[in-house]
């Protein structure tokens, strides 16, 4: 059986048009642990300028930014959804994003695959990107 992967903004013409248009980015499980990838690749993505919000269950600050507990609780505009989280979590996290209005981009990391999921935030009008490294993607479009 082949693997489903939607390829809809999986080209490097339009992950460059998505990080040239966001400047908050969500991080959904971002660690405080400063080993963990979640938290290596959010702190690059600051340092490239872009805006961190850490969603965690725990904590009050991570990198410097104030944690939420959630999607709902973010009280500002989100551009994009970075996902640290276990492929089942996605189903929720798409309903979040569409009930949420603002997120123009649902991005699951490398090894995050959920295709229902992919499928309920692109019509909702969100551009998905998933089984990517947001950091690598960045670091290997813009060269730094």
């Amino acid at each position: 059986m082949e693997c489903e992967f939607p390829t809809i903004n999986s080209n490097p013409k339009e992950i460059k048009a998505i990080f040239d248009s966001v400047k908050t980015i969500a991080v959904l499980g971002l660690s405080p642990d400063a080993s963990k990838d979640s938290h290596m690749v959010a702190k690059y993505l600051k340092e490239a300028g872009y805006t961190i919000i850490p969603v965690y269950p725990k904590e009050d600050e991570i990198l410097g930014e104030k944690v939420y507990r959630s999607l709902a609780e973010i009280p500002f505009a989100v551009d994009m959804v970075n996902i640290f989280r276990k492929p089942a979590a996605l189903d929720a996290i798409a309903d979040a994003c569409v009930k949420r209005e603002d997120v123009k981009v649902f991005w699951s990391q490398k090894g995050i695959v959920n295709n229902e999921a992919s499928k309920k935030a692109e019509k909702a009008g969100m551009k998905v990107v998933q089984n990517h490294c947001s950091m690598i993607e960045y670091r290997e479009l813009f060269k730094c």
